[in-house]
């Protein structure tokens, strides 16, 4: 069945001013925004705690800068670590000692001209060493030495000259037709300390390894290409598909210096087993109707424990997935290839992931239940045949996944994630990124009809198998039935690949009219168990990133919630450290934090905590 599109309403930001770039905004002082004069001090009085004269206009034109606000360039960065004054609270003395990992991209425009998807942008790691004994936190950022970064950037003018194009982007300034430098790897993703290393990773490339103390770059990190050069690579030449992808490969490899295998950015820990869990695909598999996932699971030193390769009929775009005790899971984002962006891709007419597009040409949604551990599995399922969830879904983010087995064999397996439509995800529109006017656009994540069915949302996916792993039903709920745009789902590490009581999250309280559902302002708390809801709002005209738990007792909710937060407005990020336990309370703020202004950075991606040991 052939999924109906739906005309999406964008919501419409006037602006009587003319708009510079977006990655280069100056400071709000230097803009006259209608009906806004001057920024005020602080005044908890008139304008609330904390809060400014500018913070409390709000219309279309300042929602429309608040969102360019949230994705400034940052050039600077720190020679030393700089101690963060503490504006509101205080650090408990039960917090424990580590530091939190930010990356994300930092760096949207150079000096001729070009913008860059904020997926494209340079990775900008950001690290906040919290030091539970004396009670103080230092914060460092650096850019992440990449072999991109390094050609784009002269350290002795700080000028920039984007040469790559990336997946997402088309340059101004740069070589444009003809320009086969698309694989660029920022390393702007996910950031992980394991084994003794600090790696920031990227979706599609090895990744970099980083000094702790320093966050100097080490270079990369090769983490599976000498796993797979141990490993029989034969294909079956009877296969057309093989020929294919023996075609592309030297093309792939040689011209667009593409890795045979991708390393897909996002990674699991299993809690139980104190393993790390990784999975690549295949490079051609980006251009033919099947999909390679090899999978990689890791004791604490590093060393490879096990090594699985899943050929998948089908065209797949995957970038989060989940993980039980005896499965991998893949939710199949179908994808397909697109003649006429190809053409214009190819041409440097539009962004090479132009190429593909979202494919929702089935009213299901395939999910595959890769075994883990075959040789130990006592069921007959094939894996090949996917469990066909009721409901077309494209998964974001997975927040955690497990399964339990009655005493007849029967399993059930629930996951817990973010997923959005089939008809509001676009790869060449993500965040709103229009290259041709250099500015992003806020209506492509706030639409006004449907927004609630389209974007980013939780939800709860059962799986129950019988003896024989024969699957008996499937089902997709939302979760708690929360309905509000969401995403960035995460639990207490500890709990990874258990049953869980508690998922947290990054939300919308949907309080501004004209930026109702991103970029998000509200920490989500769902009890699993009593279906209860529990909310923290940052304020006006402020947002926040990816929640964190820092795990700190034996409950389950034990512990601290990290989050940034962006005060667009006047330009200042601050780390809010909140209490789990009092979510939807008064007194849930637990200390906030405050970043020198001339190191206040955009919008970070993914975290990361790493408790001294």
């Amino acid at each position: 069945m052939q999924a109906n599109p739906c005309h999406v309403l964008p919501t419409d930001f006037p602006s009587p001013i003319k708009l510079p770039r977006f990655h280069r905004i100056p400071s709000p002082a230097k803009i006259k925004i209608p009906r806004v004069a001057s920024i005020s001090t602080p005044d908890s009085t008139s304008h609330g705690p904390g809060r400014t004269a500018l913070e409390t206009v709000d219309d279309s034109v300042a929602a429309f800068w608040d969102y360019q606000f949230l994705f400034v360039s940052q050039r600077s960065e720190t020679a030393e670590a700089e101690t963060l004054r503490v504006i509101d609270g205080a650090i408990p003395s039960d917090f424990p000692s580590g530091t939190y990992y930010l990356t994300g991209p930092g760096l949207f425009a150079d000096d001729h001209g070009s913008t860059v998807h904020p997926l494209d942008g340079h990775g900008y790691l950001r690290a906040f060493r919290i030091d539970g004994g004396s009670r103080e936190v230092k914060f460092m950022a650096r850019y992440v030495r990449t072999e991109a970064q390094a050609e784009e950037h002269d350290p002795e003018t700080n000028s920039w000259r984007f040469t790559h194009r990336g997946p997402f982007s088309v340059l101004k300034g740069g070589k444009r037709l003809g320009n086969v430098k698309v694989m660029k790897n920022v390393a702007n993703t996910s950031v992980l300390r394991w084994g003794g290393k600090l790696l920031c990773l990227w979706e599609g490339g090895d990744p970099y390894e980083i000094e702790p103390g320093t966050l100097d770059t080490t270079g990369r990190f090769d983490m599976i290409d000498g796993c797979d050069s141990l490993m029989d690579n034969r294909s079956n030449c009877g296969d057309p598909w093989d020929i294919a992808a023996g075609l592309l490969k030297p093309m792939l490899h040689g011209v667009f210096k593409m890795p045979p295998k991708r390393l897909l950015s996002h990674y699991k820990i299993d809690a139980k087993s104190h393993r790390l869990i990784t999975t690549s695909c295949n490079a051609e598999d980006m251009l033919l109707p099947r999909s390679n996932f090899t999978f990689y699971e890791y004791d604490e030193n590093f060393k490879l424990l096990q090594r699985q390769e899943f050929n998948i009929p089908d065209h797949l775009m995957i970038h989060d997935w989940a993980f039980t005790d005896t499965h991998y899971i893949l939710f199949a984002n179908r994808i397909k290839l697109d003649v006429i962006g190809s053409m214009a891709a190819v041409c440097g007419l539009s962004p090479m992931i132009s190429a593909l597009s979202v494919n929702p040409s089935k009213s299901t949604s395939p999910i595959y239940l890769l075994p883990r551990f075959p040789g130990k599995s006592s069921s007959n399922r094939n894996w090949r045949v996917p469990v066909e969830a009721p409901s077309t879904m494209w998964l974001l983010h997975v927040g955690n996944a497990y399964e339990a087995k009655d005493v007849n064999g029967n399993l059930q397996i629930q996951i817990h994630a973010s997923i959005c439509s089939y008809q509001w995800f676009n790869f060449k529109k993500l965040f709103g990124y229009d290259w041709q006017n250099n500015k992003l656009d806020p209506s492509i994540m706030n639409v006004k009809e449907g927004g609630d069915e389209l974007l980013p949302r939780l939800v709860q996916v059962y799986i129950n198998l019988d003896a024989d792993g024969t699957c008996q039903k499937s089902s997709v709920e939302p979760l708690n039935q929360w309905s509000k745009t969401t995403d960035f789902p995460v639990t207490n590490p500890d709990f990874s690949g258990n049953k869980n009581k508690y998922v947290y999250a990054a939300s919308s309280s949907g309080s501004r009219q004209t930026l109702p559902h991103f970029p998000f302002d509200t920490v989500v708390k769902l009890d699993l168990s009593d279906k209860s809801i529990h909310t923290w709002t940052v304020g006006a005209r402020r947002f926040i990133g990816e929640p964190i738990f820092v795990s700190n007792g034996r409950e389950e909710d034990d512990g601290y919630l990290l989050v940034v937060e962006y005060a667009v407005a006047i330009q200042r990020c601050y780390l809010v450290i909140l209490n789990p336990k009092r979510i939807g309370k008064a007194d849930a703020l637990v200390a906030r934090l405050e970043v020198p202004k001339h190191l206040n950075f955009p919008l970070g991606f993914h975290g990361f905590w790493a408790k001294d040991i």
